[in-house]
């Protein structure tokens, strides 16, 4: 088991200087079929909030500016761990292309942030996927020895397909939901800088959120959305937020930049349960669908 300490969170560009080799395809389909995660965790013992990045990331995802860290930026931080683990351990894929298919935050209490903290981030989980290969980094963060935050991001590798007989899965239209008195909804313009803009606020420079150019180069027509931003909008919008909760997201279909957005938001006050999600308005599909449930008790 490989295990990093770090005794303060290391920069985002600090990293980048070692990506170069993610630009190159792994190639191998026999290797990539054959993939091994590393059995690494890397964790940072004093993690400091920087105060001007957080304002920026605050002021570009809608949070609120008070004393409080909002419930998604440990998953931002979390990302320069990522990126070293990536290019230090014998990680098996191009970092550089890889999408976010999923994401789960769970935060057991407001967090003040003016905190010191400790976070640890593990490898876990690797599976097949119709397109290519699934993995998470889990992530812990403690205020002392108290678990104050998790989360667990998981990343979808695309391969190139194997012949076979066999059809692949097809992939579920989420229904838009019926819009009642109960509901949020909203309309949101969402600009074709926002990846560049992003990127500054969070570190993370993946090419398809850049350029149409860049996006091109991993297939994608337009630059898209980072998958963390919607989330974070959505999070925003919701306002006042419980004060120990679970929220996952599942990413469907990408953003192309510059769009309009349908944001739906429907409460459920017996079950204290919030589902929302991102919308194309002029269809039923979903870019993003979310859900907020009460936490999980710690383990």
């Amino acid at each position: 088991m490989s295990d990093q300490n770090f005794s303060r969170l290391p920069k985002p560009h600090t990293t980048y200087a070692n990506i170069i080799k993610s630009f190159l395809p792994i190639g191998d389909q026999e290797k990539s079929a054959n993939a091994v995660l590393p059995n690494a965790t890397y964790s940072v013992n004093t993690l400091e909030i920087d105060h001007d990045n957080l304002a920026d990331y605050r002021r570009i995802c809608g949070f609120e500016n008070n004393s409080y860290v909002p419930p998604t930026y440990f998953a931002v931080l979390s990302q320069s761990l990522q990126m070293n683990m990536m290019v230090k351990e014998p990680f098996p894929f191009a970092m550089l292309g890889l999408i976010h298919v999923q994401n789960s935050v769970t935060q057991y209490r407001r967090i003040k942030d003016s905190a010191i903290f400790k976070m640890a981030v593990s490898f876990a989980n690797l599976r097949d996927h119709d397109r290519g290969k699934q993995f998470d980094f889990v992530t812990k963060v403690f205020e002392k020895d108290e678990l104050v935050w998790e989360g667990t991001s998981t990343y979808l590798s695309r391969q190139k397909r194997q012949k076979t007989t066999q059809k692949p899965s097809t992939t579920q239209v989420e229904a838009k939901p019926t819009l009642d008195d109960n509901n949020m909804h909203e309309f949101w313009e969402i600009p074709e800088d926002i990846g560049r803009r992003y990127a500054f606020v969070s570190g993370d420079f993946n090419l398809i959120h850049l350029h149409p150019l860049s996006a091109k180069a991993f297939g994608f027509p337009k630059a898209i959305a980072h998958g963390m931003w919607t989330k974070a909008k959505c999070l925003g919008a919701l306002g006042d937020l419980p004060e120990s909760f679970t929220c996952d997201v599942t990413f469907k279909l990408p953003i192309f930049l510059p769009s309009e957005v349908e944001f739906i938001a429907k409460f459920d006050n017996r079950d204290e349960q919030v589902d929302f999600g991102v919308y194309d308005p002029a269809t039923p599909k979903a870019n993003l669908i979310g859900k907020i449930t009460q936490a999980q008790a710690k383990k």
